[in-house]
């Protein structure tokens, strides 16, 4: 089992003059407030904070992030409050413990919008100080590595949150080896019989492989000494097993089809050496069309430096070659932590600040979205990284994801010049504002005055600041309007009494009676009466006393006034606040079934559009406009639904496929099948299920 000693030994490689007696003091502090607690493993809890703090060392990182790795959970899960830890620890580690401790105490609606907090606070701090998203990493890497004692449904949702969050962060920054270890320990939960087949079709195939990299290592050495690159040293490595699985399903190719599993790095001492090497392969062995990059002069957004090539290498087998420098290798494994300097206190010089810029955007960005689960996927939008590089009309280089385009380029530029773009021009010729841009291009936005943002624009663009502003002004509008149309509303159906708006504003009673519908003022109530949350008689029947109204209507419930009931129909499945009487349309986008977890949209005229919680549709409705839905488990109908099979093309496909479905008791209303070029089936089949959990069979 790890021990304290092991984890300073570590340290002291990298910190020989340090003072640990901080460590050493954390370590008792984290060891008493944990003591009686266990694992799921059956061992004693400090075995985590352990771990956490030997993988912080294994980041080089300094002693106040091994001090937060030792007292990261003790906040959150023993009876140690913050000011115990900044009183003992002192300012700088209760910060660092605060980032990564989770929001327990507050009421959020749902797991999801919790779990959404909690990663904007995080990211608040961590553009404070990125030693927090560092301990976080740490965090979630040692628990990865113990997901085994968790019980399976726990699996899957913490393996899913890494593969969408965790793993692109840990790009983001540049921290290679844990990206890597993260998606593959994901992979393992998220697919686990996919994940045993090839890492046992990988382990069988083991021996010849090492043999072959061997090889090629000792001949790609030979030849670069030959043509004058003296000490280069050159490593052979199988691809990780998630990146080999992501490549089986993209191409169709089953492993022994996949001619690059192996991929080779060539490491030299200077940036003119790289290119060297780079012609000498190329000279000895033909380099595959199209697949060569230059990541040193073009660097990616986390630092990343190296050349990238492919070539048909020894025995006419095709093979990755990777050139770098290496210091350029330092920063591609170790990414932010390999540029961890302290000048005068502070953690970063400020040429690594310029460099994770991107991470106070991100922050920034978000202020304006004011949803939590709209938050957490403009977040996974920001993260991934396949991205491309354009030119401003200055030559200036800006990333962008991919399938950007000319909005996301003008809001990059500034708000204003987004929120006005009438029209783009790349490379000099005029293009659709829905064109997706391509490395190389030069964009120039053209702007009116008069131009404001097309809620349609959310349909093609990618980036989550452009999303977030174009939401933005388009919720300021819907609000201006039900605004307008609320008081206009509200003072017809006050002047039945003799009264009007104007009058129940100056007196209070407008105030008074927003406060008896648990509102925080009288514009949110002419807001919710114009958007057609709560009737003019239910409001008027708040605003103005009995005895003032004649032919007493009554105070009706917002929702139950909100939407037409129907009757003589069939129940719809759905509940919405608990009834069940309700205009319910199902979203054709994202087509939910019973089990699903939902989010429900008020429409005018249309009743309560149903989505599917993580329905990027839903994301774009405004939130004054959503509404409590759940599935009336008393109810059961069929829903439909249609799903896609990507698979090899084979004879007899089809009817073992029409089987599959009749032996789980799905009869198929429609099917749509066909064969590609590249020797692929697509197949698209619809049918009727009762719920999630015949869908998933």
């Amino acid at each position: 089992m790890l021990q304290l000693t092991d984890v300073l030994s570590k340290v002291r490689t990298y910190l020989p003059q340090a003072d640990l007696d901080p460590v050493k003091q954390a370590y008792v502090f984290a060891s008493k407030a944990h003591d009686g607690q266990m694992r799921r493993s059956g061992e004693p809890y400090v075995v985590h904070p352990l771990g956490v703090t030997s993988i912080i060392a294994d980041l080089r990182l300094d002693v106040p992030s091994l001090c937060a790795g030792l007292l990261h959970d003790c906040v959150e899960d023993t009876h140690a409050t913050l000011d115990d830890i900044k009183n003992l620890f002192g300012e700088e580690i209760a910060f660092l413990v605060d980032g990564v401790t989770k929001l327990g105490k507050i009421p959020w609606n749902t797991k999801e919008e919790r779990q959404a907090e909690n990663f904007r606070k995080m990211l608040v701090a961590m553009a404070r100080d990125l030693r927090v998203i560092l301990v976080k990493l740490a965090d979630r890497t040692d628990n990865m590595r113990t997901l085994d004692h968790m019980p399976p449904d726990k699996q899957e949702r913490i393996a899913r949150e890494t593969m969408e969050i965790y793993a692109p962060l840990a790009n983001r920054l540049g921290i290679q080896w844990v990206k890597v270890e993260l998606e593959d320990l994901s992979f393992k939960y998220l697919h686990p019989v996919d994940y045993q087949k090839l890492a046992g079709e990988l382990a069988r195939s083991d021996r010849d492989r090492k043999r072959y990299t061997e090889d090629t290592a000792r001949l790609i050495r030979s030849v670069l000494e030959e043509g004058g690159v003296k000490g280069a040293e050159v490593t052979g490595r199988i691809k990780h097993l998630w990146g080999i699985w992501s490549k089986m399903q993209r191409t169709g190719r089953e492993l022994e089809q996949i001619n690059d599993v192996v991929g080779f790095r060539v490491l030299t001492e200077t940036v003119p050496e790289c290119w060297h090497a780079l012609g000498i392969l190329h000279a000895k062995w033909t380099p595959v069309p199209g697949r060569f990059k230059d990541f040193i002069n073009l660097p990616k957004p986390n630092m990343y430096q190296s050349l990238h090539t492919s070539v048909m290498g020894p025995q006419h087998e095709r093979i990755e070659i990777q050139v770098r420098t290496r210091e350029m290798h330092r920063t591609a494994e170790q990414g932010i932590a390999a540029h961890w300097l302290y000048k005068e206190g502070r953690p970063l010089v400020a040429a690594d600040e310029k460099k994770f810029a991107w991470l106070r955007q991100l922050v920034e960005w978000q202020k304006d979205v004011r949803d939590p689960t709209e938050f957490i996927e403009s977040v996974k939008v920001d993260l991934f990284g396949d991205e491309v590089y354009v030119f401003t009309p200055k030559g200036d280089v800006k990333a962008f994801p991919k399938g950007a385009t000319p909005v996301d380029f003008a809001f990059a530029v500034h708000s204003q010049v987004g929120e006005h773009c009438s029209g783009a021009r790349v490379n000099g010729q005029m293009v659709p504002l829905r064109y997706q841009l391509r490395s190389g291009d030069t964009i120039e936005i053209l702007t009116n005055p008069h131009q404001k943002p097309n809620k349609d624009w959310l349909k093609f663009v990618a980036t989550s600041k452009a999303k977030a502003k174009i939401r933005q002004v388009v919720r300021d509008e819907a609000r201006t309007r039900a605004r307008d149309l609320g008081r206009e509303l509200l003072d017809r159906e006050l002047r039945k009494y003799g009264a009007g708006l104007a009058r129940a504003e100056k007196s209070g009673e407008l105030a008074e009676g927003a406060k008896r519908l648990r509102l925080t003022s009288s514009e949110e109530l002419v807001a919710m009466v114009g958007y057609g949350k709560i009737t003019p008689t239910a409001a008027v029947a708040e605003i103005l006393p009995a005895e003032r109204r004649t032919g007493e209507h009554g105070a009706v419930g917002p929702i139950a006034k909100l939407i037409s009931k129907v009757t003589g129909r069939a129940p719809s499945g759905i509940k919405v606040q608990g009834m069940d009487d309700l205009l319910i349309r199902y979203a054709r986008c994202c087509n939910p079934v019973p089990g699903d977890p939902i989010v429900g949209s008020i429409s005018h005229g249309r009743g309560v559009i149903v989505h599917r919680r993580d329905c990027k549709k839903s994301l774009d409705s405004d939130p004054e406009r959503r509404v409590d839905v759940e599935w009336d488990t008393t109810h059961k109908s069929q829903r439909p639904v249609a799903i896609q099979v990507l698979c090899i093309d084979k004879p007899g496909l089809l009817a073992n496929i029409s089987k599959a479905f009749g032996e789980t008791g799905v009869n198929i209303s429609q099917a749509n099948c066909r064969a590609t070029e590249e020797g692929k089936a697509i197949n698209t089949f619809e049918f009727n299920v009762s719920d999630l959990d015949q869908l998933r069979n």
